[in-house]
């Protein structure tokens, strides 16, 4: 496919999970591929996650819901949001166009857009954790959602019902059903629902891993280093990486929320805004649960993995760099033990960066101006579970095809509000 003046056929930036799922991918059609990035493979967002394949995952966050429960979230002790109001007043128009999207009949075609990408997600992922021989790190178990409050449990009846609308698998269970599933939840279950499609990973980070194992098998390039510049020109892209100079047919810009950061990539100009989230890890504590529950109104998941108990969510509206925020692991923390009974001291915490738009829509496509560079960014909180399907698309793409798949809905160049 090469174009002859090119050095390779694809450069892709960022070695998280879409990263290195567009890299083998490509790489597994036979594209000439180097991917690059400043840090391990699958080390960075990528290894703090919930560890779930969440196909269910359709509802996004803007969702009318957000307007009417903004005061408490926003101000109530135990709420699972917290925001930086210096930092999202600096952003009004991610902020603006969140909002707008949470009007009903745009926070629906959302959710239709989000199941139909969904619906695709194990076709993408299955293939390259084959290729990879990491069937081991994955189980299937479901996932299972509780609700403890009546309120919580009656407002997500409208949710449940437009999930089934949408394809998505769930079992209602009663309080005794849940606990019979997972003995060790100590809270009172109102409504419980197992998403009985779901999968767990053991170890992201380790799965990521693999991935980019597999592709250098594959006889692909990896180049541990910052990709510092970005220019398309008619017929390929030029990228500096590290201070040396690549040329390639196409660059794929899969460095999540780090994305705009990337001089020329056209990333900068998108309204692409972070969700911080949070995890504590208790070695040794896996024991308590069999597979991934989520407590709705708590905002996290509790999940047992290789390394031990994880406790991750929340969401936190801050800058990049702002530091640690104490009383978000505090709070997960507290949940947790509400949740599960007395926990120890945990053995690490965590920082990650969720990539996020203002329509809860990844980004999918031609960079807007140039069909040299190629965006596969702003997952949310989907990154796990979408990223293998996000880059057959990016496969398809960099090879010049039209994928199968309707992707207008998540093109670069799409009105975000």
């Amino acid at each position: 496919m090469g174009l002859g003046m090119a050095d390779v056929d694809l450069v892709v930036v960022g070695a998280g999970i879409v990263g290195v799922s567009a890299a083998l991918w490509a790489r597994m059609r036979g594209l000439s591929v180097v991917l690059a990035d400043p840090e391990a493979p699958g080390s960075g967002t990528s290894s703090g996650n919930a560890c779930t394949i969440a196909t269910y995952g359709c509802l996004p966050m803007c969702d009318p819901s957000v307007i009417a429960g903004l005061p408490g979230l926003l101000f109530g002790s135990e709420s699972p949001l917290s925001v930086n109001w210096a930092h999202a007043l600096s952003h009004p128009r991610w902020m603006l166009s969140f909002l707008a999207n949470c009007r009903e009949a745009k926070s629906r075609r959302i959710a239709e857009d989000l199941a139909a990408l969904l619906a695709q997600a194990d076709g993408g992922l299955n293939p390259l954790i084959a290729e990879a021989g990491a069937g081991d790190l994955i189980e299937a178990r479901g996932q299972l959602t509780v609700w403890s409050s009546v309120e919580g449990a009656r407002a997500a009846e409208a949710d449940l019902a437009r999930q089934r609308e949408l394809g998505v698998e769930a079992q209602a269970l009663t309080e005794r059903e849940a606990l019979a599933l997972e003995p060790g939840l100590r809270i009172g279950i109102e409504r419980a629902v197992h998403f009985t499609g779901a999968r767990q990973v053991r170890d992201p980070q380790a799965l990521v891993a693999r991935l980019q194992a597999r592709f250098v098998e594959l006889g692909g390039v990896w180049r541990l280093g910052r990709v510092e510049r970005v220019r398309p020109r008619d017929d390929l892209a030029e990228v500096v990486v590290a201070g040396e100079t690549l040329t390639a047919a196409r660059v794929v810009i899969a460095a999540g929320a780090f994305s705009g950061r990337i001089p020329g990539a056209g990333a900068e100009r998108l309204p692409l805004g972070v969700e911080r989230g949070y995890h504590l890890l208790y070695a040794g504590e896996e024991h308590r649960l069999t597979r991934p529950v989520g407590w709705n109104e708590a905002g996290f998941y509790s999940v047992p993995m290789a390394q031990g108990l994880r406790l991750a969510g929340t969401v936190e509206i801050a800058a990049l760099s702002a530091p640690v925020n104490r009383r978000r692991l505090a709070y997960i923390a507290r949940k947790g033990a509400e949740l599960l009974g007395p926990l120890p001291e945990p053995t690490s915490h965590w920082l990650g960066f969720r990539p996020s738009m203002p329509d809860a829509r990844p980004v999918i496509g031609y960079a807007p101006g140039s069909e040299r560079i190629i965006h596969a960014f702003g997952h949310q909180h989907l990154g796990l579970t979408l990223g293998g399907i996000t880059d057959r698309i990016v496969a398809d793409l960099a090879e010049g095809r039209q994928p199968n798949l309707a992707i207008a809905a998540f093109a670069p160049g799409r009105a975000y509000a």
